[in-house]
């Protein structure tokens, strides 16, 4: 993957700490090639990426910081993803800018990341006192418990089976178990995973060794949710399919796609290790 990206994201990288209002620091990635690369054409899914992120500072007319947990909502079909380092490295380039009101702040916000994103991007400012959801549970079952052999660590597709019969079944999956990797740093990133479908049964052990699978693999948040709905698509065929990812934070932000078959359907929970 690393070839498709841009040569000069900051992530890995020493930088400066810019504190005045620096638009430019913002680096996009385009998502075609990397969907290419799982023979994704026509987008499949619907969804979108929701960001929250916790380190976010202005001054006021009268030069006073103020500080808000910054929530953007991401369309799926956006032409491109932003890398986070370089996200919140423009965050933080606020933190000596004067915004005489905050309807002149959010109107920045808003312009600066639709053309990062290259599309129009939903930006909430929350209040420190303000959750950015509720704290709950998945839903559906965990797969936690289960007692399972595993020697892959490695992104394998083949792990994914259904039971021979062919009766139709609606069941809701969920594990806290999942790791990959960052595709530039080599980072961990540590996340809960969701998978909820109609279709032929997948076995929950079946399911939970792909999963574990892509402990060593590398991808950015976005690809690895939609390589997870690929590859189920493709091993299981089921009549309706979302993946739902709650990605742990890092610099503080975190990144939590959603991918679904159901163009009305949503979610956003935020875990209690979130």
């Amino acid at each position: 993957m690393a070839s498709v990206l841009p040569h000069d994201l900051p992530l890995g990288k020493l930088v400066e700490a810019v504190t005045t209002y620096t638009p430019s620091l913002l680096r996009s990635i385009e998502r075609a090639p990397q969907r290419s690369a799982m023979d994704v054409g026509a987008l499949p899914f619907h969804g979108d990426d929701a960001w929250t992120c916790y380190e976010f500072s202005w001054l006021n007319g009268k030069g006073r910081p103020n500080v808000a947990i910054v929530k953007l909502r991401v369309p799926c079909n956006s032409a491109c993803i932003v890398e986070s380092k370089s996200l919140k490295l423009y965050l933080n380039s606020f933190a000596q800018t004067i915004f005489s009101t905050r309807a002149e702040l959010l109107t920045t916000l808003n312009s600066d990341l639709a053309v990062a994103f290259r599309a129009p991007v939903m930006v909430n400012l929350l209040d420190p006192n303000q959750s950015p959801d509720p704290i709950a549970n998945l839903p559906g079952k965990p797969l936690d418990a289960l007692d399972i052999d595993v020697e892959v660590y490695h992104w394998c597709p083949d792990m994914l089976e259904v039971d021979a019969e062919k009766v139709t079944v609606r069941e809701t999956l969920h594990t806290h178990l999942f790791k990959s990797q960052c595709p530039v740093t080599g980072q961990p990133d540590w996340a809960s995973v969701l998978v909820q479908y109609v279709g032929r049964r997948i076995p929950p052990a079946s399911l939970l060794r792909y999963l574990v699978s892509f402990r060593n693999h590398a991808a950015f948040h976005e690809t690895t949710v939609e390589q997870i709905y690929v590859d189920i698509m493709a091993r299981c065929a089921p009549e309706h399919l979302t993946v739902y990812a709650r990605f742990l934070r890092r610099g503080g932000i975190d990144i939590n796609p959603f991918r679904t078959s159901d163009a009305a359907a949503s979610l956003e929970v935020r875990l209690a290790r979130q």
